[in-house]
This record gives structure tokens, C-alpha cells and sequence, in this order.
């Protein structure tokens, strides 16, 4: 059994965020800007425990064919850190977008991303529960799925964490129903998973989507940037995983799906809604199509102002060239309740900030009036580069392979390609 891997085999987390070869995109700089929030303006959530009977209502049982035919991938089932991509026999919408493919990932959660690259675990993500699991580990870890038209089912059964193998192995499910419901099924939890160490992976359980958009930069030699901007994160207390317990998360209504002006703008069912007449489409601005928003110049009726750095907790760059990840900004956000506070403390700051850069530059000219022969600026400024290695990521995000290739599964069951 052969199948074309499209990166290295060995990697580390400070490694290149490569794409695969026939998606590889010409940017040279990637930028992820991430908004951290839990409203229910896209999804509500509820949680089941051992007594409740709902349990047994999204659990899927895989051995039972009424439910259709399992496909047990065994590249995934006997591989760490990979990923594979599935198509779906429907469209799945997500955040108000239709999908038709998605990625799984021996990490316990599903990509919803077009574009494959090494670092899923940041955003758009379905995840039950992200943590670094291993399941080549043993030969009884599977990671395996079903889909019978109306709901597609993965299912990470005996998968272990390593360097915790002998704690016991989990067991649990992601269920994407057709009708854009998405419930999350544990059966086997062996620890709490508070203790489960987000050194080597990232350890969160909830939904995440971000929008792309592209822009001209001087810093590219094809004029073109690429950015990713997280909207929008659903995070579900990991403190109600346990044994036999469910999570059920119900998408609500979002601007997308008005079809006209007049009910885009008076639907009560939605909030914050524009009609863009150029697309003939309603939006909040906040979505996939963001890119169709700015090139037809819709946001100006939204007027979002993305380049504020303070409306997102962390900002990263990607340099294609170096290869390093580089933290640009931490800005901790709050909840839209203490907004003004934010913007009052943020004026004092930019004040006190100001009188200090001011202080230095003084203090520099006066050291370089009185010791002409001491270190320029040029010396300075030929030194900068020698310390960005040092911001690089080292333990917080994992690399993923991509698994590519005809999908040879167990059993003879063949694997359906992309769409």
C-alpha cells in the first residue's frame, strides 16, 4: 500500500506552515488574527450526563449497519499527527456556509478549512476533543466513520496519549447532521482533562471559523497578502467531559440565509444584518465570503474596522521565507460590556507609551551626541534581526501531515475522493 505524502516526515512545531503542492498559494505572509468569543450568535450549546437519556439518542453505535457502513481509514488508525481529507454525501452548513469536504485528524477533531496546511488546531475546527492523541500507538486505536446521507459520524475509539498510555484509552464521537446540528459523544474519558498537557498540542473542545482575505503588501514579491481572521469560537467547558456524557450544539440563524433585502433587514430572527446590492446578498460582513465583501466595497456600508489590533486577542505572522512564526501582538480582550473601560485604559496607555518612546529617543541622541565613536543606530538596526528566533512558537501549536492518495481502507472499502 503506497500513498503520496506531500511534506516531510519529520517535524517539529516551529516548522514551515506548508500547503500542499497543487493549493500552494503565491502569498509570502500569512497573518492570524484571533477574536476569542462564546456568544450565542451562531451556536447554543447544552450539555447531557450519565442520567440523562439523551446520551443513548446521539450515541452512534458503529457496529450497527442500520446506521450504514463504517470505513475505518487505516492510515489514520495506525499514524500520528496526520490528516485526511473525507468528502460528505451533503452539504453540511457550518457557521452559514455549505460544506462539502472536510479533514480529519488523528488529533481528535475535524478540519473545515479549503485550505490544507500544518497547523489545523488554530482555527475552523469541529472538535470533540482536541489533545495529542496517538493512535498508532496500538492496533486496537481506530479512528473510523460512517455517512448515510442524513449525518456523518467519526469516531476516535481507544486512542491513547503519549507519555500517558498506561491511564487509559478514549473513546469518543463527532456527529454532523445534515441539518447543521453537530453533537459530541463520549463513552470512555479515563482522566480529567485538566491534567492532560497542551505543551505538545493544543487541548480544547468546542467550533472555531475564520474568513481569508487577501490584500497588496510591498513585503511580497507578488504584491499579495494572505490573512485569516477567527470570528467567531464556540468552547465548551471541559470540565463537563466526562464518562458517558454529550454535548448537543444547535446552529441558529445568520444573516446568510435572507435571500432579499426586506427580510435581511427586518428579520428579527438575526441581528446586525446588511444588504450588499452588488452580491445580492445579507451579511454581517463576518463571514467566508468576506473577500467578495471588501473587493465590492460592501464593508463601507458595515464599515468593520479589521485593522484595529485591539479587536483581536493575538495576532501571528508567518513568514514563508524564514520559516518562523512571530508573535506581533497580546491583546487581551474582555467582554463588549466593559468596552469603554478597555478604550479609556487604552488611551492612557498610548499616552504613557508615547512619553516613554519620546524619553528614549532623547536619551539616544544625547548618547550618540556626546560618544559619536559608541554603537549607531545602523549598528542597532543590523543587530534586530538576531533576536526574532527567539519569539518563535516552540511547544504551543503541532504540525500536521496531510494524507493524500487513493485512501486504501481496511476491509476493502474504499475511501471517496474529494469533490
Amino acid at each position: 500500500m503506497s500513498h503520496k505524502n506531500l511534506f516531510a516526515p519529520h517535524y517539529d512545531e516551529t516548522s514551515l506552515f506548508l500547503l500542499p503542492k497543487r493549493r500552494l498559494l503565491r502569498p509570502v505572509i500569512h497573518i492570524v488574527s484571533v477574536l476569542k468569543e462564546d456568544s450565542g450568535k451562531y451556536y447554543t450549546w447544552r450539555r447531557f450526563g450519565p442520567e440523562d437519556r439523551r446520551i443513548q439518542d446521539l450515541w452512534f453505535d458503529m457496529t450497527d449497519v442500520r446506521h450504514g457502513q463504517v470505513r475505518v481509514h487505516s492510515i489514520l488508525s495506525n499514524s500520528y499527527k496526520q490528516a485526511v481529507r473525507v468528502a460528505l454525501s451533503f452539504d453540511f452548513p457550518f457557521y452559514g456556509h455549505f460544506l462539502r469536504q472536510i479533514t480529519i485528524a488523528t488529533g481528535g477533531f475535524i478540519f473545515t478549512g479549503d485550505v490544507i496546511h500544518r497547523m489545523l488546531t488554530t482555527t475552523q475546527y469541529i472538535a470533540p476533543l482536541m489533545a495529542n492523541f496517538d493512535p498508532s500507538y496500538s492496533k486496537d486505536s481506530t479512528v473510523q466513520y460512517l455517512d448515510n446521507g442524513e449525518v456523518f459520524v467519526v469516531q476516535w475509539e481507544r486512542v491513547r496519549l503519549p507519555g500517558k498510555e498506561s491511564a487509559g484509552a478514549f473513546t469518543f464521537q463527532a456527529a454532523l447532521y445534515k441539518t447543521g446540528r453537530i453533537s459530541f459523544s463520549y463513552r470512555d474519558i479515563p482522566l480529567t482533562l485538566d491534567v492532560i498537557g497542551s505543551a505538545e498540542h493544543p487541548v480544547k473542545a468546542g467550533l472555531s471559523d475564520a474568513f481569508m482575505v487577501m490584500s497588496s503588501t510591498s513585503q511580497s514579491p507578488d504584491g499579495a497578502q494572505q490573512t485569516i481572521y477567527e470570528y467567531h469560537r464556540v468552547e465548551i467547558d471541559m470540565t463537563k467531559i466526562t464518562n458517558s456524557s454529550a454535548v448537543e450544539i444547535t446552529p441558529l440563524p445568520t444573516c446568510l440565509v435572507h435571500d432579499s433585502c426586506e427580510r435581511c433587514l427586518s428579520s428579527n430572527q438575526t441581528s446586525g444584518c446588511i444588504w450588499c446590492n452588488v452580491l445580492q446578498r445579507c451579511s454581517d460582513g463576518m463571514d467566508r465570503h468576506r473577500q467578495e465583501w471588501l473587493d465590492y466595497s460592501c464593508s463601507e456600508e458595515v464599515g468593520l474596522g479589521l485593522t484595529n489590533k485591539s479587536y483581536y486577542s493575538q495576532i501571528i505572522v508567518l513568514d514563508l521565507k524564514t520559516r518562523m512564526f512571530i508573535l506581533v501582538s497580546d491583546v487581551k480582550t474582555k467582554s463588549s460590556t466593559k468596552s469603554k473601560e478597555l478604550s479609556h485604559t487604552g488611551i492612557i496607555a498610548g499616552i504613557a507609551a508615547a512619553l516613554v518612546l519620546l524619553l528614549a529617543l532623547i536619551l539616544v541622541a544625547i548618547c550618540i551626541h556626546c560618544y559619536p565613536t559608541g554603537l549607531s543606530p545602523l549598528y542597532l538596526i543590523q543587530r534586530r534581526k538576531s533576536y526574532w528566533p527567539s519569539m518563535k512558537f516552540q511547544n504551543q501549536r503541532p504540525g500536521y501531515t496531510e494524507v493524500e492518495g487513493e485512501g486504501h481502507e481496511k476491509h476493502s472499502i474504499v475511501e471517496a475522493g474529494p469533490c
